[in-house]
């Protein structure tokens, strides 16, 4: 059954009474996605995690079954909703991974010259079979590798490399002319043959890749698509699309998205092309650097991978690749996920190391919109340390790009686009600038107005409200915005929505009497697309904002 929390009523507002007086830490512009897995998928962790400052939740479908993952999303919204917190769950797509097969404990070790033979996991038979004890393989031995990819041999030629366990383990493909005659058992036309130039240990399942090499694996396996219709049916917000190297494959899943997705339920916002489900794209190969603009066009987000990233791409071009990318991705005012070995010393140890906080802190610094945390939340010790100690250096980063906000501007896309919401967003940034405003109060039914702000490079943050659990959700991936379900006013007045928000705001403690703050809404409020209107306040005047004597202003 879904776990989908779209059927729960909105929290009441708090009474006046209870409102907090003084300013509490607003969240963070930058936001944190967390991996789940052994170490962090109790309920009492998931708190912690939540607490610390997880925005998003990331379930890998590359490890665990689908039992697992409902089990962790269920936790997930459990505790979200105790919380009154809602966060996002983001469903990551394995993709066309090519693995080694399955070889005998402890694992094989490649010699630095020796010949390695690679044939289709369905042909290797005994007789094939490494050694079991790895020791037994010398420098002069062909060693037979099953691989779960059978048209590696057509489509790996001479010279191109054959990397293994994230390139910790190199081949370079040779003719197979230049064999010895064998008698193995696998026929040789089924066969890869490949010398290592730098050795290890391979063990059971690794991942090979192919960097300099035209693979035809479809984009989403058998596997990937039986995720998909699971994330459909358990109301995902976010799908992560491993391995993308064309446009057209991130459109297939949009069309297969929007077949699954009941017409009731498609969002109206053209920005989304349909889809259910949101879809972030994940640049992981040399193809979609190539064609990053229509990647970009097709997808709601992309991620920069940088673990295969790096293994396929030269190692020293990965953080100028990164640099561009998220360029590209706020070019085209789509959200930019950095990823992959940011706080990686702290799976063991309690603090990391200057470098990776350096690390952390410059992604933040070029723009990204998130920055994600693999295993370090998924099996390391300290989860909830790791999230508190990401989002101390998030808040030192933000600290400087708010000094270097006053000579930033909106981008030209979101200029030249001529929407309404976007010239009301890009306004908006200059009011707030002007005002010296706390933050930015608006009402994003699904969500648009809220990714229109969170394309304009905001310094302060958004508090978007929506009575739609689904929306608030999604938007928490959005830089700078956090979004709050509210239930629109039984009037649908914008003076009572005004209320409203500030009751909330100093309820939090996020605004105290007298901070000035920028409104955005449409009238009647809580209708899809109607955001129109841009209102000053400063908390506690009823002179101002939506809340004046203008009669019309209340309706």
């Amino acid at each position: 059954m879904p776990t989908s929390d779209a059927n729960t009523k909105p929290a009441p507002l708090p009474s006046p009474a209870s409102a907090a007086r003084t300013r509490a830490a607003l969240p963070t512009l930058t936001k944190i996605v967390a991996t789940i897995g052994p170490a962090s998928s109790s309920a009492e962790v998931i708190e912690r995690l939540i607490r610390a400052g997880v925005a998003v939740f990331r379930l890998n479908f590359s490890h665990g079954d689908l039992s697992e993952h409902a089990e962790r999303l269920a936790t997930i919204r459990s505790v979200s909703n105790t919380l009154g917190v809602h966060v996002a769950v983001m469903g990551d797509l394995q993709g066309p991974k090519i693995r080694v097969g399955i070889l005998p404990d402890p694992g094989i070790t490649l010699h630095v010259g020796q010949t390695v033979r690679f044939v289709p996991s369905e042909v290797f038979k005994a007789a094939d079979r490494p050694p079991a004890d790895s020791d037994q393989s010398t420098p002069s031995s062909t060693i037979t590798l099953p691989c779960d990819y059978e048209p590696l041999a057509r489509e790996v030629h001479p010279g191109h490399r054959v990397l293994i366990n994230d390139g910790a383990i190199r081949l370079l493909a040779v003719p197979r002319a230049t064999q010895s005659p064998t008698a193995h058992s696998a026929p040789e036309a089924d066969a890869l043959f490949a010398t290592v130039t730098f050795g290890g240990v391979v063990t059971s399942k690794k991942g090979i890749n192919l960097p300099d090499s035209d693979v035809s694996a479809p984009a989403l396996s058998e596997r990937d698509w039986t995720c998909v219709e699971w994330a459909v049916a358990h109301d995902l917000d976010w799908l992560a699309m491993s391995f993308v190297r064309r446009a057209e494959e991130v459109y297939e899943l949009r069309r297969a998205l929007a077949g699954m997705c009941p017409v009731e339920q498609q969002p109206t916002d053209s920005a989304q092309h349909g889809s259910l489900i949101p879809v972030i794209a994940k640049i992981e190969k040399p193809q979609a650097i190539a064609e990053i603009d229509a990647i970009l066009n097709a997808a709601d987000g992309i991620m920069v991978a940088r673990g295969d990233l790096g293994v396929e791409m030269d190692l020293a071009a990965v953080p100028i690749i990164q640099k561009q990318l998220i360029d590209k991705a706020d070019e085209w005012g789509k959200p930019c996920i950095v990823a992959t070995q940011m706080l990686e010393t702290m799976i063991q140890s309690a603090s990391p190391t200057r470098a990776e906080a350096g690390d952390v802190a410059n992604a933040i610094l070029d723009g990204a919109d998130a920055v994600m945390l693999s295993a370090e939340t998924a099996m390391g010790k300290h989860p909830a340390l790791v999230v508190e100690t990401m989002r101390r250096i998030a808040i030192e980063a933000e600290g400087l790009l708010a000094q270097r906000a006053k000579d930033a501007s909106p981008s030209s896309r979101l200029r030249n686009s001529r929407y309404r919401t976007a010239a009301l967003a890009h306004g908006a940034w200059y009011v707030a600038r002007d005002i010296d405003a706390r933050l930015i109060a608006c009402w994003s039914q699904e969500g648009g107005t809220a990714r229109y702000l969170a394309q304009v490079g905001l310094s302060i943050p958004v508090i978007a409200y929506s009575d739609s659990a689904r929306q608030v959700r999604r938007m928490s991936l959005l830089r700078g915005v956090t979004a709050v379900r509210m239930a629109v006013p039984a009037s649908g007045k914008l003076a009572d929505w005004n209320v409203a928000v500030e009751r909330d705001l100093l309820h939090r403690g996020w605004a105290a009497p007298g901070d000035p703050i920028v409104l955005l809404a449409g009238k009647p409020l809580g209708n899809k697309g109607a955001t129109n209107t841009l209102a000053i306040q400063y908390i506690g005047n009823t002179q101002l904002g939506f809340m004046g004597p203008d009669e019309t202003a209340r309706t």
